[in-house]
């Protein structure tokens, strides 16, 4: 863990957070503390990423499951190959705050050949694909793919392109990134499975990640989370239909495929599913004037977020959208 003063500078990166107020580390009580404790202490930092949920203690909780086990823990594959595919999954996205925070990480843990293609920008393999994976590595890597898909979303509505803040002179940018980058290092001692009891089990059956139990008991318990939400059934329904036949592919500049998912949306609830639209299919379109329109307050806010970038990061890795089975 981060010396004292070092890691109260680092909490106030928590001020760079957008559209909602995060609960203060010093404040933070129940779930939001427990998850704060884990948070700094096998992170390295109280990360905005994940600090960002704290007005939805269910959604805090389900977030740090889903990036503690596929990340953080010691297990199959090298916590290098795993920065790999976050960066590789973040470049897809157009993230570029978790491209630059996992390229930091990516140079504290030595820079394999891969890490070295991503640098310099070079296309390279995504290690999922490569031959003679084990059950347990396929597993680990896939996970990490679904929480990058599911963070990117979140961190494009929540968060800036950077991970440092703006007032960071640029002649000072690359050391404080240097600087930064010693905390994401991996901890030791964090061992598979210490977030579950974090959140009470789920009932799906996440079949991809069989290789893991960890893993897969991690994000049947964040799935579980996610679906208790109270999202609209409208909003459900849209995004669940427009889902349901994408390909993953970005639907570009213009928001006009949105405006035809809506169109039978009554007027109290067509700003959410935009919105909710918007975050699931092409978050980089997810602009100040959607989010304000929305007219929502923190947690509601955090939550419409954070599910639909849960069940579009479900589609992207499996195919599936969340709830049209029982496979998870």
């Amino acid at each position: 863990m981060a010396p004292k003063p070092v890691k109260l500078a680092l909490r106030r990166a928590l001020r760079e957070i957008r559209h909602v107020r995060p609960v203060p580390a010093g404040r933070a009580t129940g779930l939001v503390r427990d998850v704060y404790r884990q948070l700094e202490r096998d992170f390295g930092m109280l990360a905005p990423p994940v600090a960002l949920h704290s007005p939805s203690p269910p959604t805090l909780a389900a977030s740090w499951l889903m990036l503690r086990e596929s990340l953080v823990t010691a297990g199959a594959t090298s916590r290098a190959d795993r920065e790999v595919v976050a960066s590789l999954v973040s470049q897809a996205n157009s993230c570029p705050y978790c491209v630059e925070v996992h390229g930091m990480a990516l140079s504290s843990l030595g820079r394999s050949e891969a890490a070295e293609a991503i640098g310099s920008g070079r296309e390279v393999e995504d290690p999922r694909d490569a031959a003679g994976l084990s059950p347990a590595a396929s597993a680990e890597l896939t996970a990490v793919a679904f929480t990058f898909h599911y963070l990117n979303r979140v961190v494009s509505v929540f968060l800036g392109p950077s991970p440092l803040p703006s007032a960071v002179p640029d002649s000072a940018r690359e050391r404080a990134k240097s600087v930064l980058g010693r905390f994401l290092k991996p901890v030791e001692d964090a061992l598979p499975g210490a977030s579950l009891a974090l959140l009470p089990a789920g009932s799906r059956d996440f079949s991809w990640a069989a290789g893991s139990p960890v893993v897969k008991e991690a994000f049947s318990r964040a799935e579980s989370a996610f679906a208790s939400l109270a999202i609209s059934p409208v909003v459900r329904d849209v995004v669940g239909r427009e889902l349901s036949s994408w390909d993953g592919s970005a639907p570009g500049l213009s928001r006009s495929w949105v405006e035809a998912s809506v169109c039978d949306v009554s007027d109290g609830e067509v700003a959410a599913a935009r919105l909710a639209l918007v975050v699931a299919k092409a978050p980089y379109q997810a602009d100040e004037a959607l989010v304000a329109a929305a007219r929502l307050g923190d947690r509601e806010l955090v939550e419409l977020v954070s599910w639909s970038s849960f069940v579009a990061a479900q589609k992207c890795v499996t195919g599936r959208v969340s709830g049209d089975d029982g496979s998870g």
